[in-house]
């Protein structure tokens, strides 16, 4: 796939709320409605395989908050908090641990926030360590932590190398200084390329950056020289999202109601330039979601073997791994069940404190859940469906199964973004930037348009 021209014709066409499917149904349908025993009856079924685990941490402290930050956070100088909240982990693995099978290796691990950076470098140590006694790592794991260059420092990253960590993420945003200035995250040029290079030293395997397009003052010339600086620094994978206004849910984000974002047409633009720029001459492959990887980057090696795979971290080369997750607000997944933490730190304080897991909603899946699910899944990352082989995998007729579904693909046939034929259903280069408009034609729990509450989908 060479340059990837985008038509804003289509975008204004197909431009509705809907869910970003790193879980079906969306973590929008989980429920504080729930039997804990049947949730710990399917975790214990789960156990009696081993299979691999993806384990996640969710480290919520920030210094300072960014006013278009969507995430759960807490926001403190207080650093006295990181050892006491790896004692509040420590506690949760022992509780959980009792549940997991033994014989399950690790080949996935992350940490994610917040800001894990927040942590001291011997404080990473300490949950590297603390992690490692409980749980026995892959000879190939993949271990990807989120940094924030504002407040980094050379041993934290020496930190994470140590901890097992081979893959980085970082925040970027935009480089102009007046957008900086207006979502409150002042990071120089300077700052993220010291980062950079302190992780091509010491070994990362891959590093992304993170931008974001829509954000105040912020122009098509402007983010061209953004992107032109990003790719000077020549990141392995990209993720460049839309910003999502949700005040409702994040109340700061009202803030920037008085800042100068960008107006409908000229956040299309920009959307125009990230994804013709990024693609230009095969430079980034675009895997669809917001995320572009290098060619020969193992995204999107996975992407073209059809092992690829999709979670609440984004997308995933590992297929067949349970997500377990700690820490306030964080998500796990089996695959019939998925259950979220306690999102107060004074909650999930309480709760582990008292011995018992910190559940506090979740969703049961039922068959017709899962099968669903995998159609969504494999559309998102394989951008195709062949209809025998889903048939046989998933012991249904496909077209029969789907038959009402697949008259809904009918506009997206005719603006060129999907193809379909007896044998099965195909992405075209053009319908990876509607993906979630395609998936949501087999989404049988997506309330009516005007009751959405998700941002757009392109």
């Amino acid at each position: 796939m060479s340059t990837l021209h985008v038509d804003l014709d289509l975008v204004r066409k197909h431009n509705v709320a809907g869910p970003r499917y790193t879980s079906y149904p969306p973590a929008t349908k989980f429920t504080g409605d729930f039997s804990s025993e049947e949730l710990a009856t399917r975790i214990e079924a789960n156990n009696r395989s081993d299979r691999d685990l993806s384990l996640y941490f969710h480290i919520p402290f920030c210094e300072t908050l960014c006013w278009f930050c969507g995430c759960t956070t807490v926001i403190t100088t207080d650093h006295s908090r990181g050892n006491t909240y790896i004692d509040l982990l420590e506690k949760e693995i022992a509780v959980m641990r009792r549940r997991i099978n033994p014989a399950r290796k690790v080949s996935q691990l992350h940490f994610g926030g917040g800001s894990p950076t927040f942590l001291q470098p011997d404080e990473i140590r300490r949950l590297g360590d603390l992690i490692r006694r409980n749980f026995e790592f892959s000879s190939d794991i993949e271990a990807g932590v989120e940094v924030d260059p504002r407040r980094l420092s050379r041993d934290h990253l020496v930190a994470l190398r140590e901890a097992g960590f081979n893959r980085a993420s970082m925040g970027v945003q935009d480089f102009d200084p007046k957008v900086q200035e207006a979502i409150h995250r002042i990071q120089p040029r300077a700052m993220t390329e010291q980062a950079v290079a302190w992780m091509r030293e010491l070994g990362f395997a891959s590093v992304n950056l993170d931008l974001i397009y829509g954000l105040p003052h912020q122009t098509v010339a402007s983010f061209e020289q953004t992107l032109a600086t990003v790719l000077e620094m020549g990141p392995d994978r990209l993720s460049v999202f839309s910003y999502a206004h949700v005040p409702w849910i994040k109340p700061a984000q009202k803030i920037l109601e008085q800042k100068n974002l960008p107006a409908p047409e000229e956040k299309l633009r920009l959307l125009k330039l990230v994804i013709e720029r990024l693609t230009e001459g095969d430079r980034y492959v675009y895997i669809g979601m917001d995320h572009f990887a290098r060619p020969d980057d193992e995204l999107a090696v996975a992407q073209r073997e059809r092992k690829l795979q999709r979670n609440f971290q984004g997308y995933s080369t590992r297929a067949g791994a349970d997500i377990y997750s700690f820490g306030m607000s964080s998500i796990s997944q089996i695959p019939d069940a998925y259950w979220q933490n306690e999102k107060e730190l004074s909650v999930y304080q309480e709760v582990i404190d008292s011995g018992r897991e910190p559940w506090h909603r979740a969703y049961l899946m039922t068959e017709e859940d899962m099968i669903r699910r995998d159609v969504i899944m494999r559309l998102m990352c394989d951008l195709s469906l062949d209809f025998a082989e889903t048939s046989s995998r998933l012991g249904i007729e496909f077209t029969r199964h789907f038959a009402q579904e697949l008259t809904t693909l009918a506009p997206y046939e005719a603006d060129g973004l999907v193809s379909r034929d007896d044998s099965g259903i195909r992405v075209t280069d053009t319908g990876r930037l509607f993906l979630r408009n395609i998936a949501m034609c087999f989404d049988a729990t997506l309330s009516p348009s005007a009751e959405r509450r998700h941002s757009q989908t392109v």
